[in-house]
């Protein structure tokens, strides 16, 4: 039997968050006059109505969850909250419902795909609720990413299960001192973030909405130009700040704890790293030579590019899709890799190509030497069968809802690219895609109403890795 007391008081503890920070939005509104204010105002009340319900439904002495409980609450919560936080948007004017849900759930998923056009003339109340709604579920995907999936099991993540007493201090293993020691980095390295984009010429409004919307890794912006509008200096500061953000999060808690020798040796960040700059410096060398530009200047947008999309940021900042084919294969393949696991990004992410990788490795010297023993090891911990199985399953969920997404687009009439390189975008939580419709000068507000639900539910199944969603649907989780 399923636990629903402790999931409706859960539940209703997420509710009662999400209503107080539609007070944010709502003193902006009030602040400067903006019409939304009764959208914001009827939108806290509901859910703090509802959220009262499901507290007061579910409250009870001691809460305990089984591993099918947790399943269930991961899915149901970013869920929940979504229909809830898509209200403001629905009740401004000139917005439906469900282009406001593909807001929210592309917001709160960090994917950063928009409908929305007209940014530099909008209110401000509903331009910082769109960076919030990012920054929260920046910082709710680290908290899951790090205490819930290892735990479950999900794409090869049970290596990290031990990443909390590994990385963490000793005297505070509890979750709940680890989820407070991350939202107080994550706040930290928001407001240095702040900071130097508003030094490199935005202003303050601009700064914190963009901040908020780089350390999530999510690509919100407050113009339609987005990051096109600014200055390089702040084309700078997003890159150092989304690489930031596609980092574990844990490495700053050591960082501060002067404990960054062990972080810095870590396979997944080194691979990262490693990673984004070979890509970054061969595309910067190859696009100064086509374009005949400074290498600098190359640098500058070859590096931002490849960083917002690796990280899946999805900040547009040049339409890399018209440098030329090589760029448009590239950055294809860029929109899978997804930066290191405990970051804020979605993709496949690091690990799970250099264990791919390592059980390659480890099949060519069995197919040399067929009656030798190898067992390959990640991070000096042994690769085991059970964290094979998971990737493969990942992997090949993966490919499959990507496939099938792509499909139900083509079927529903978006043209092949756009529905290619949008259930692409979708899955991975990387935003925009390629092509004019779509891509980084586009938006996915001329999209058929049946393609944005479908688009919302494949950036649901690539923030909650996949499985922890297609579990539901299996017949034996329900007579468990």
């Amino acid at each position: 039997m399923l636990n629903l007391r402790p999931l409706l008081f859960i539940l209703g503890t997420f509710l009662s968050m999400l209503a107080g920070f539609m007070l944010i939005p709502l003193l902006f509104a009030l602040l400067h006059g903006d019409e939304t204010s009764g959208a914001f105002m009827i939108s806290s009340l509901v859910t703090g109505a509802a959220a009262s319900f499901c507290i007061s439904s579910g409250q009870q002495k001691n809460i305990k969850l089984n591993i099918r409980d947790m399943f269930l609450l991961t899915s149901i919560t970013w869920l929940v909250v979504s229909l809830f936080a898509a209200m403001p948007f629905t009740l401004y004017h000139g917005i439906n419902y469900t282009d406001a849900f593909f807001e929210t759930m592309s917001g709160i998923t960090t994917t950063g795909s928009t409908v929305l056009s007209g940014l530099d003339n909008m209110d401000r109340s509903i331009l910082i609720w769109r960076s919030l709604l990012q920054w929260l579920g920046g910082i709710g995907f680290i908290v899951m990413a790090v205490a819930v999936l290892p735990f479950l099991n999900v794409g090869g993540m049970r290596l990290f299960r031990t990443e909390s007493s590994d990385w963490s201090d000793k005297s505070t293993p509890r979750t709940q001192d680890m989820a407070k020691n991350l939202f107080l980095v994550y706040i930290l390295l928001t407001i240095l973030c702040g900071l130097g984009y508003h030094l490199a010429g935005m202003d303050w409004f601009e700064a914190i909405n963009h901040a908020m919307t780089t350390l999530s890794t999510g690509g919100y912006s407050t113009s339609d130009e987005s990051m096109a509008h600014f200055s390089p200096a702040a084309h700078w500061v997003g890159t150092s700040f989304m690489l930031a953000g596609g980092l574990p999060l844990l490495i700053f808690v050591q960082m501060l704890r002067g404990r960054s020798l062990k972080v810095w040796n870590d396979a997944q960040v080194k691979g990262f790293l490693l990673f984004v700059a070979l890509v970054s410096v061969t595309l910067g060398a190859w696009l100064a030579d086509v374009k005949d530009l400074a290498f600098i200047d190359a640098l500058r947008l070859t590096s931002f590019n490849v960083v917002s999309v690796v990280t899946t940021t999805g900040y547009g900042l040049t339409d890399y899709g018209s440098w030329g084919p090589l760029a448009n294969v590239a950055f294809l393949f860029l929109m899978f890799v997804g930066a290191c696991s405990g970051s804020t990004s979605g993709g496949i992410k690091i690990f799970r190509f250099q264990i791919a990788g390592a059980i390659m490795r480890e099949q060519l010297k069995q197919q040399i030497h067929p009656a030798g023993i190898f067992r390959e090891r990640y991070n000096n911990r042994p690769i085991s069968e059970d964290i094979i199985r998971s990737l493969v399953t990942f992997i090949l969920l993966f490919m499959g809802v990507t496939v099938a997404l792509a499909v139900f687009l083509v079927a529903v009439g978006v043209d092949p690219m756009s529905s290619l390189t949008g259930a692409i975008t979708a899955v991975t939580n990387v935003g925009p895609g390629l092509g004019p419709v779509i891509g980084p000068a586009g938006n996915f507000a001329s999209l058929p109403e049946s393609a944005k639900w479908a688009l919302s539910l494949g950036m649901l199944l690539g923030r909650l890795e996949i499985l922890t969603v297609a579990v539901l649907f299996h017949p034996k989780f329900w007579h468990y």
